[in-house]
């Protein structure tokens, strides 16, 4: 007997062994219950001509169509000097046409080509789109043709196909239809199918049962019953989602965390020497932390903020307050520029509140510290002794804060400054070197995918600074097209060239050092699906500034700038560029956050379609800092219509970070929500998407509460509590592993 436990390849027939290896290596498809849960991604009409909108080369389409025409050609293979065959056909779609081209070594072949594609004759085609001599190509198209069963044995009848055929999510070696008549032939063989939802509950919120939802999902008739079936399948996953992450807000909520409500008088102190007025913004999200902080469990709260809302003095006056009530907290930065650009501005902000122990020093000051993985033993083992006595109160630091040597006397909050770049693991190790559970606060300017994900499914409570403080100047975007107009960049740099000589300075950005070589954890913004890259040299910190000195900027001060130079190299260069003795700052993205430079007016980006949406946004805010209006040039050679160029159209058209996260929500994905991963590629939503399903993981939040409220253990749901116990405990096996 068939079961949904079943290993896969009893389903499969008589496929042969590389199919049998794509589905479950390629598709991860390992039982019978892993292929009926493998949806698919799309449907098309069998009765009409798919609709074609604008092609792009390189993008995977499927599409019905209708054979044109089709033509024999006789040609000498060059390599054999032997005669060979050519099969050229013309394939109608509700747009454009497509040329197909078959090649054969024997005439017969090439006659039988010619024969199953035969004018007027339909059929679903896939394939990669490409373009030779102004015609638009199918490149080694997949097919299933319609006619009558037997003429061949790819075909289909127009009884067995229905009025939508599913297009499922492929691997290499594998076919959607060879998936189609698997999972049909597995719908019809398995008869106990497991049920996650109880009767009750599926009656409660109007949801399909297992059976009637996978047949409408697999083997729709309309596609209404395909928006029924994902509306189950889509709760499923909401409700177990929702069910993992309040267990972990509970769990955490259960272990306790010493209330932090002051008793000292640094915070005072520093608020009565602030040479401005907060914010309403600030005041309101200060009061939101103060609450969390005040209470004896922890908190795990996103601060979102526009860049230059002022979210690292709200973070900073938390910190106070924690070294106020006896504690210590600790900022961990992505990158050494960052870091050391966060300690220069604490410590100018502070003044001799941050001398503590020194000659000097305010009564109430503390000390404030500086670790990075570029200092020495000796540079280390001063600021390790002070942290681990409790003398210094603060700490700024990179991922070396997370080593093992690094220990605290109390502490009593975490800051992670650009969230995205830290895993969930990393700010564990952090974490967990505090004897109770710290308090949790992380920023970020551009809320990424899985920022966001994390904010719609709960798993952080979220503050928002919507508004700028005075001074800050507009900032003008234009996309570059130099696939369009390649003699734009003349005036790219003649541009920057007229801001150096009106007294401003220039940043130019690159997305690689030298070469191939990336920064260390950066690299290229995940392709989104459907995006192509040609493969071309991309511009080099190295080669763009010696070229830019050289030529087109010659006289000019250009200096450059990225993750791979020592750290007193790095150090020296921002601060010959922060005090007007470099004009042009060419750099890799290490300058993305945290910089601040005043006169610092125009931001040229070069091949920007590299960089993912958050990023260039980020870049984006390190000019028109200083009252000056900005100016940011995204030079790019991305072809108009495609992901890429749509990604930088966007950015262009609003500088509001909020709304580019959803941007970039829609094209990336949501990454792993449960887990630590951050790309959207290796997300662990299969029918959820955050932006589209928001209301139904909101519902979902709140039938979980109640679930739990009612069932802590949640003996009335057993396959359910299966399936979220085996969700924790992945996470956990994935963190074991990865720290």
């Amino acid at each position: 007997m068939i079961t949904v436990d079943s290993p896969v390849q009893t389903v499969l027939g008589d496929a042969k062994k590389k199919m049998v290896d794509a589905v479950v290596d390629g598709l991860g498809l390992r039982t019978v219950g892993d292929l009926l849960r493998h949806f698919p991604r799309k449907y098309v009409k069998t009765g009409e001509l798919s609709e074609v909108g604008s092609l792009h080369e390189g993008e995977m389409l499927v599409v019905v169509g209708r054979i044109r025409g089709s033509r024999r050609h006789t040609y000498t293979d060059r390599r054999t000097q032997r005669r060979a065959f050519r099969v050229e056909a013309v394939l109608e779609t509700d747009g454009p046409p497509l040329t197909m081209t078959f090649f054969a070594k024997a005439e017969h072949i090439a006659a039988w080509h010619e024969r199953r594609l035969a004018p007027g004759r339909r059929g679903i085609f896939q394939g990669k789109v490409g373009r030779f001599r102004d015609t638009w190509q199918l490149t080694n198209p997949q097919m299933v043709l319609m006619g009558t069963p037997g003429e061949d044995a790819a075909q289909l009848s127009l009884e067995t196909l229905g009025d939508l055929y599913p297009i499922y999510p492929l691997s290499a070696g594998v076919e959607s239809w060879d998936l189609q008549r698997a999972i049909s032939f597995a719908l019809s063989v398995v008869e106990d199918l497991p049920e996650l939802l109880p009767a009750p509950l599926r009656e409660r919120e109007g949801l399909l049962d297992v059976r009637q939802a996978l047949e409408w999902v697999h083997r729709p008739e309309d596609h209404g019953q395909v928006t029924r079936a994902q509306q189950r399948f889509r709760f499923e996953e909401a409700l177990t989602t929702q069910l993992v992450l309040a267990r972990r807000r509970r769990a955490l909520q259960a272990q306790g965390a010493r209330p932090r409500t002051g008793g000292g008088g640094l915070l005072a102190a520093f608020d009565e020497r602030l040479p401005f007025e907060l914010t309403d913004g600030q005041r309101q999200v200060g009061a939101e932390i103060e609450g969390d902080l005040a209470r004896p469990h922890p908190m795990n709260r996103l601060l979102q903020g526009e860049v230059g809302s002022g979210k690292t003095l709200v973070a900073l006056r938390a910190m106070l307050r924690v070294v106020d009530s006896g504690g210590q907290a600790a900022l961990l930065a992505p990158t050494e520029v960052l870091a050391q650009q966060h300690h220069r501005s604490l410590t100018a902000m502070l003044g001799d509140l941050a001398a503590g122990g020194m000659l000097g020093g305010h009564p109430e000051a503390t000390a404030l510290e500086l670790l990075t993985g570029s200092m020495t033993k000796t540079q280390r083992t001063a600021p390790l002794l002070r942290l681990a006595s409790g003398e210094a109160g603060l700490v700024v630091g990179t991922h070396a804060l997370l080593e093992d040597v690094v220990q605290f006397a109390d502490l009593g909050l975490v800051v992670v400054d650009e969230q995205h770049r830290f895993g969930v693991e990393q700010r564990a190790a952090l974490t967990d070197k505090a004897g109770a559970p710290p308090h949790v606060l992380v920023m970020t300017a551009t809320p990424i995918p899985r920022t966001v994900a994390m904010t719609v499914f709960g798993d952080l409570e979220t503050s928002v600074l919507a508004e700028l403080p005075a001074g800050r100047a507009p900032i003008q975007t234009t996309v570059v097209p130099l696939v369009d107009a390649p003699h734009w960049v003349e005036r790219v740099w003649q541009r920057a060239r007229e801001e150096v000589e009106k007294g401003h300075q220039v940043y130019v950005v690159c997305p690689r050092i030298s070469g191939d070589v990336t920064e260390q954890g950066e690299g290229d913004a995940p392709p989104v699906e459907g995006e192509s890259r040609p493969q071309r040299p991309l511009a080099a910190v190295e080669e763009v500034a010696a070229e830019l000195a050289e030529g087109p900027l010659a006289g000019l001060r250009v200096g450059l700038l990225h993750g791979r130079l020592p750290a007193e190299e790095k150090d020296r260069t921002m601060r010959a560029f922060a005090a007007g003795e470099i004009d042009v700052l060419v750099s890799t993205t290490v300058i993305e956050v945290g910089v601040d430079v005043a006169n610092a007016t125009t931001m040229v980006l070069l091949d920007a379609d590299r960089f993912g949406v958050s990023q260039l946004h980020q870049l984006r805010g390190r000019v028109g800092r200083g009252g000056l209006p900005g100016l940011c040039l995204l030079v790019s050679h991305a072809e108009t219509g495609s992901p890429a160029r749509d990604r930088l159209d966007a950015v262009a058209a609003t500088t509001d970070g909020f709304e580019l996260s959803r941007v970039d929500l829609e094209q990336r994905r949501e990454g792993d929500v449960l887990g630590a991963s951050q790309s959207g590629f290796r997300s662990s939503l299969q029918n959820l998407r955050v932006l589209r399903d928001e209301k139904t993981i909101l519902h979902a939040r709140e039938v979980a509460s109640r679930v739990l409220d009612e069932d802590p253990d949640l003996a009335s749901l057993p396959l359910v509590r299966d399936l979220v116990l085996d969700l924790e405990e992945s996470v956990r096996a994935e963190f074991a592993t990865r720290s």
